[in-house]
């Protein structure tokens, strides 16, 4: 209940009427089923925008700092992250990554749909960057489909580092759903799994037409960290 009152009375009203959000393709999100749609990121509104624009609840995995924040701040983070259908995961890797697969599991189990961002993180440039086999692994196991979504001009609304966004229309393009059922059984396979992957990644670029890079966007924003330090000043003493 508090999910709807959010997204149809409080929150959704409001957003849309600023932002005008369009979608295309919104009959290739299954009317019922469970089902993952897997999204580009460019900004962290991509989590609002797609959730208040299609007609079933979804819910996305997101990394738990959102829901541990201390204070006023960390309570209004933690209450809108959870009205918005998110779900905490950890993302240090080993056993919390197990533990992040059986919560998507767990969502798809119960036949609603759920959002991931194959890439793993938000690009630091607009560039498509390459997925991460955890969505393969659970389009196999759970045996759903994968939708792949492209957010458009998110990243120019709400860019990284900006607290508070800009006015501005954004979109949402929604493409064919990709059967995978050809893999049944083979979830264990990381042959298979790099394939799968890297197939969502090909659909997404064809359907956004965004520049693609083959390295995780990780990587790069470890370099652009790395090449920020060294830029800096050194402190005298």
């Amino acid at each position: 209940m508090f999910y709807w009152l959010m997204k149809y009375v409080v929150i959704g009203p409001v957003i849309k009427a600023v932002f005008r959000p369009w979608m295309v393709g919104r009959r290739n999100i299954p009317a019922e089923g469970a089902a993952i749609l897997a999204s580009n990121h460019l900004s962290f509104s991509d989590s609002i925008f797609l959730p208040l624009m299609i007609d079933r609840r979804m819910a996305f995995l997101a990394k738990s700092d959102y829901f541990t924040g201390k204070g006023i701040k960390g309570w209004a983070t933690r209450i809108f992250f959870t009205a918005t259908g998110q779900l905490p995961i950890d993302r240090s890797g080993g056993k919390a990554s197990e533990a992040s697969l059986n919560t998507g599991l767990g969502v798809l189990g119960r036949g609603e749909l759920l959002g991931i961002y194959p890439e793993g993180t938000r690009s630091p440039d607009g560039t498509l960057y390459r997925g991460r086999t955890g969505i393969a692994r659970m389009a196999l196991e759970a045996r759903v489909p994968v939708v792949p979504v492209v957010m458009v001009d998110t990243g120019s609304v709400m860019p990284i580092g900006q607290r508070l966004p800009r006015v501005g229309r954004v979109g949402i393009v929604i493409g064919e759903p990709l059967d995978f059922s050809r893999f049944e059984g083979m979830e264990g396979d990381r042959y298979v799994l790099r394939s799968v992957t890297d197939e969502i990644m090909v659909a997404l670029q064809r359907l956004g037409e965004q520049r693609y890079e083959d390295v995780y966007a990780s990587t790069v924003k470890d370099r652009l960290a790395t090449a920020q330090a060294a830029k800096a000043p050194t402190s005298r003493h």
